[in-house]
């Protein structure tokens, strides 16, 4: 009976090593698999050719994509940086972990005096026995690089990373057999290149040949900015490309499993900081050995889902703290039924908006209905296509969909049809038609809020004092207490969910401490205490 039970195990396990593809092979790749992702900012699927382009050519990211499974249903959690990269650097809602506004470590400069009086910066406190992804993969063995892009909404430990720079790099790892997850951030298609390249260098795309979104008018101002996105977007495709070629060079391309991604949907206005699809839904390939290259998936995938993927594919088992689920590897889990996506205060702008989607259908929540969807944001005001609308709307000259923007106030629901309607347009929510529709994704909201709470209810400042005990500045982490007994050094922090890194040089990377390491009475040691939202301690003794 032992044997009949082992042997089932066995096979059980085996099973779900597999992974359900469009051809599901088995995995043949190592247990620590090398893993890159490739980030870009602020840009939205229809861009890449191979999700139907909107006039540039992006030859890179073409041959990729004949490589890899493409996502048709990717979203992220919000239609800005900060709180999406929150969700995807902890596998949890921005909502339920407090970084829901953006952003929280300084007020935006561009604001300058428009915050609440009270108003300041902050590093979001995770909860109790959350750690970044980054941590869970150091702890495994993995050289974790990143270049260089953070803005996770809080001050990172320096132990989370073997290297945070402008030249991380898998190859700057000491040992090659090590294996690595390296990270890719290229900025190029961010909002701000819209005006910052401009005059800077040349079009890649004639103005006439752009594709026009019905959300904006069609003349000469409208299509020459959009003409320069566009060509951002094909100068990132090169840099796209030269990692890929540096990869092949090293001889390891073939097995190397590849993310590309946005962290949101397109930096212009109307579709960045919004909750419509094209405000957060974002492209996303999937390189991997066994996977059918140049296939697509319709599969429901949200930001909160890339940790615990990750971690699944990296073979090291997901903490309970992460709200994702895998959508590959060993840990898949069953395709989710829902995405959700948050808008909170937008630099020193506020409104609260949540959003559940079934893949088709969009609901939408407004919970302060009384304020336009429009925000007077003054970073954007550097763009000229933001000023151009504001003109256009101040004379009357937009029509109705573009100008409803910018209406004094919105329903206190929304639903839309995203497939018959993909700009969504029409508002559904009164229409008894879809009543069933509406109950259903009104109540995957209320039970998303139940579930994992919902931060965005509360005062922002009062949510940090709570976070501060009441006082005015950050807790600061405890001093490690150190330890030394037969020939092996002990180190432990009173502060609840507390990493601990040390090092015996100043040269040296920060290593995460996971239990009593070696030492020689008379060496110096290193040691950083940090639990993330606290200010770190730093302490340096000679082992005796």
């Amino acid at each position: 009976m032992q044997k009949l039970v082992l042997f089932l195990l066995l096979g059980f396990f085996l099973f779900s090593c597999q992974v359900k593809t469009p051809q599901s092979e088995q995995i043949t790749y190592p247990d620590r698999p090398n893993i890159v992702w490739i980030v870009v900012e602020d840009m939205s699927p229809e861009h890449l050719e191979s999700y139907g382009g909107t006039g540039g050519k992006t030859p890179n990211l073409n041959a990729l994509a004949a490589e890899s499974l493409q996502y048709q249903n990717a979203f992220s959690t919000a239609g800005v940086c900060a709180p999406s990269r929150a969700a995807l650097i902890t596998g949890a809602y921005q909502t339920s972990i407090g970084a829901h506004h953006m952003r929280t470590l300084a007020p935006s400069a561009a604001a300058g005096d428009a915050y609440p009086p009270g108003f300041k910066g902050y590093s979001a406190v995770l909860p109790e026995g959350m750690w970044p992804y980054p941590v869970h993969l150091r702890m495994a063995g993995y050289y974790v690089s990143n270049n260089v892009k953070e803005d996770y909404q809080f001050r990172s430990p320096v132990m989370m990373w073997d290297e945070s720079s402008r030249n991380a790099h898998w190859r700057n790892r000491k040992d090659p057999n090590q294996p690595f997850f390296s990270i890719f951030n290229f900025t190029t298609t961010h909002e701000s290149q819209v005006w910052a390249r401009e005059g800077q260098d040349s079009l890649l795309v004639d103005p006439k040949d752009v594709t026009m979104p019905p959300v904006y008018p069609d003349d000469s101002l409208t299509r020459r900015t959009l003409a320069r996105f566009i060509t951002n977007v094909m100068r990132m495709d090169a840099q796209v490309g030269e990692v890929i070629a540096q990869l092949k060079e090293d001889g390891l391309y073939e097995n190397t499993i590849i993310f590309f991604y946005s962290d949101h949907g397109d930096g212009m206005p109307y579709f960045k900081r919004e909750l419509y699809d094209r405000g957060l839904k974002v492209p996303l390939l999937v390189k991997a050995p066994w996977l059918e290259g140049g296939t697509k998936t319709d599969e429901l995938v949200s930001f909160v889902d890339f940790g615990p993927t990750l971690l699944s594919l990296a073979g090291v088992p997901i903490p309970e703290s992460m709200q994702g689920q895998a959508f590959l590897g060993a840990q898949k889990a069953e395709p989710r039924k829902y995405v959700y996506a948050a808008r909170d205060r937008m630099d020193s702008e506020y409104d609260r908006v949540r959003a559940v989607s079934d893949g088709r259908f969009k609901y939408i929540r407004n919970y302060m209905p009384e304020k336009p969807n429009y925000q007077n944001i003054q970073y954007r005001l550097q763009n000229p296509l933001m000023v151009h609308l504001l003109e256009l709307n101040e004379n009357g000259a937009l029509n109705e969909n573009q100008a409803r923007w910018f209406a004094q106030s919105k329903p206190e629901e929304e639903l839309y049809d995203t497939q018959s309607d993909p700009w969504e347009f029409t508002n559904l929510a009164g229409n008894q038609d879809y009543a069933e529709k509406l109950a259903e994704l009104r109540k995957a909201h209320e039970d998303w809020v139940v579930k994992y709470g919902d931060k965005g209810e509360m005062n922002e400042m009062e949510m940090v004092r709570n976070w501060w005990n009441g006082a005015e500045n950050p807790p600061v982490t405890a001093e490690a207490e150190v330890s030394f007994s037969e020939g092996k050094v002990t180190l432990t922090c009173p502060t609840p969910s507390a990493l601990i890194g040390w090092r015996k040089s100043s040269g040296d990377a920060w290593k995460i401490y996971t239990g009593p390491f070696e030492a020689t009475a008379g060496d110096s040691l290193y040691v950083n205490t940090h639990r993330i939202g606290y200010e770190a301690a730093k302490k340096a003794i000679v082992v005796n």
